[in-house]
């Protein structure tokens, strides 16, 4: 899925090696090649194949989720996919951002996990910003499935600002597309204080709200939100990474750690093509 220097170069950096616990007893990129491949597939953990990726040891399914679950608790994965962001700004296209909110199913339980009504199953709830190519810029907390897209938005939406501000992309200007379902003052009022332009989809039950306030951050511009198409190309981008189609994670931070990981790849996907010769 990834080369083997993208890896060394990307993401080996930032893996944390505590002073406790046992090391591992092979090299630190296969035991990611082997993380990979169970976020790439999906398969459960104990049917790992893990002697398709270490040519001397050869590790059990246990060691390879030990390390996999250290580097969750020291949150290693969103510190690699801030790092890529900061340093690979310029293959981002910011001209146009998309807010969208996404319900997966959830088989096991678990933290932040509730019954949703519209998709008929226990469903987890996450909001997601994406750049104008579809490459993923951050995500918020995940929530209990049976909140809709603005439950607490503002403590929400100011998470994946801060993401966005430490990997040091400005704010100011940003132009945010968003559908009919984020259509709140709530959420205008928090993208104002940023200076974030924000073109929400008027919602129909919003239409007499909107028609008393007649101030600025009620304009919306349907050519320009055409462009939110790309955020459907970012979720087909998440499905094809098998263990995010459906959760089988039982906690949140597992959960959030496989997202990372994989907007670490799509974005490395997207520097690879823009910087081959």
């Amino acid at each position: 899925m990834l080369s083997k220097n993208t890896i060394e170069k990307w993401i080996i950096p930032n893996l944390s090696i505590g002073s406790r616990g046992f090391e591992p007893k092979v090299p630190l990129v296969e035991l990611v090649e082997a993380i990979l491949y169970r976020l790439k597939t999906g398969c459960q953990w104990r049917e790992l194949p893990t002697e398709k990726f270490f040519r001397g040891t050869i590790l059990s399914w246990n060691s390879v989720y030990y390390h996999f679950n250290k580097w969750n608790k020291a949150s290693c994965w969103q510190k690699i996919f801030v790092n890529l962001l900061r340093e690979n700004r310029q293959y981002l296209d910011l001209s146009r951002l998309s807010l969208d909110g996404s319900h997966t199913p959830s088989k096991n339980g678990g933290e932040s996990v509730a019954y949703q009504g519209r998709k008929s199953c226990k469903t987890t709830n996450a909001l997601f910003i994406a750049d104008n190519q579809g490459i993923p810029l951050s995500m918020s907390t995940p929530q209990d499935g049976n909140h809709h897209d603005l439950y607490e938005i503002n403590v929400l939406f100011n998470e994946l600002c801060d993401m966005l501000k430490d990997a040091g992309i400005s704010l100011d200007g940003l132009f945010l597309n968003a559908d009919s379902g984020f259509d709140s003052r709530e959420l205008k009022e928090a993208c104002s204080k940023e200076g974030i332009i924000a073109n929400i989809k008027p919602n129909p039950r919003n239409k007499q709200e909107n028609k008393v306030a007649e101030i600025a951050d009620n304009m919306f511009d349907d050519e320009l939100y055409k462009g939110r198409y790309v955020i459907e190309r970012t979720n087909a981008w998440i499905d094809s990474f098998k263990a995010l189609l459906i959760r089988f994670e039982f906690l949140v931070q597992n959960w959030i750690s496989l997202h990372f990981m994989a907007f670490s790849v799509i974005l490395l996907r997207k520097v690879a093509k823009k910087t081959k010769v």
